[in-house]
């Protein structure tokens, strides 16, 4: 039998799990993923012909997701939805309340339920498992967004995908990427402690 330590895997845990439990720091996790979220929605650029703009919000909702794990993404995306309805001008440019793009924030409460759920299971670990995770996410957030759009705007369904999801794939795609390296890579540094 070997002497030697070997890292556990630690399937079943998210990264915030690595963090001292405690109510307080649950309560912070989800006020601060909130936050997060609110922040990248003001990284925000027009798109020609689309009321909806390229943001940092979809990647920001997926990491709080896969780093929060399914319970407390939810309920951080879930209270930035809350906060921006109410009044609070943390949506896309600085806005607030309902617009033709709030399906896609609908989407992103979703999404980062999944991806945590996934992330849970160990989704986060390897750049490829992170990939389809991605995808996942991203799959969800158009699934609601764009017949959220098309209904919002009175489109038909060939508008609403040419206006709210072939714009973006590009950027999601680069995002996605951000996120392949940057997951696998933490739980490789926490290993390693």
């Amino acid at each position: 039998m070997s002497t030697a330590a070997a890292t556990p895997v630690r399937t079943g845990q998210v990264l915030a799990d690595l963090l001292p439990a405690s109510r307080v720091r649950d309560v912070a996790l989800v006020l601060g993923g909130a936050a997060l979220t609110g922040l990248a929605a003001q990284i925000s650029v027009p798109v020609p012909g689309s009321p909806v703009p390229v943001t940092g919000q979809t990647f920001a909702a997926l990491l709080v997701g896969t780093s929060l794990g399914a319970g407390r993404g939810f309920l951080s995306l879930a209270l930035y939805a809350l906060a921006g309805l109410a009044g609070m001008p943390w949506f896309a440019g600085a806005s607030s309340g309902v617009a033709p793009s709030f399906g896609y924030i609908l989407g992103m409460i979703l999404a980062a339920t999944v991806v945590g759920a996934l992330a849970r299971r160990g989704a986060d670990r390897s750049v490829w498992r992170m990939a389809g995770t991605m995808l996942v996410g991203e799959a969800i957030i158009y699934a609601v967004g764009v017949p959220y759009l098309a209904l919002a705007r009175d489109m038909s369904a060939t508008a609403a995908i040419a206006a709210g999801l072939t714009p973006f794939l590009i950027g999601d795609a680069l995002k996605a990427a951000l996120a392949m390296g940057a997951l696998p890579s933490a739980w490789k540094f926490a290993n390693k402690r």
